[in-house]
């Protein structure tokens, strides 16, 4: 039996992917799916992330039109975020791959014990310090 023809992936699907795919942008589309946010309330919500990626993250999502920049001409000046109609319209895809991820990746356990890669001993995970 003959091997199928595979079609080539839709350029489209795989530009998504790969916005959404990006390390932490998950994290930050999931937290501004709550609502208006300010850098800080987003930097607590997103475990690990540096000023410089959440920077750089929200810059992305912004050029893409996935997210908007609000500037409060306050005392003091406030940024605000939030998500644009076209942000918002990934609800239904990200609450997919959450109850995916509810079903299919375990739990992370803190100070769970990894097992070593090459020793044989158990080794701690490290931590990541943010640079």
């Amino acid at each position: 039996m003959a091997d199928s023809p595979i079609s080539p992936v839709c350029s489209r699907f795989h530009r998504a992917i790969e916005l959404i795919g990006s390390r932490w942008t998950g994290a930050i589309l999931q937290t501004l799916l709550q609502g208006k946010c300010r850098y800080a309330s987003i930097k607590a919500a997103v475990p690990d992330i540096t000023d410089r990626m959440l920077s750089e993250r929200l810059r992305s999502l912004e050029s893409e039109g996935l997210v908007a920049r609000e500037v409060v001409p306050d005392t003091p000046v406030r940024v605000e975020y939030q998500l644009t109609k076209k942000g918002r319209e990934l609800q239904d895809a990200l609450r997919e791959i959450s109850s995916w991820a509810e079903r299919w990746i375990p739990a992370e356990i803190p100070n769970q014990i990894a097992p070593a890669r090459r020793t044989g001993r158990a080794e701690r995970p490290r931590k990541i310090r943010p640079v």
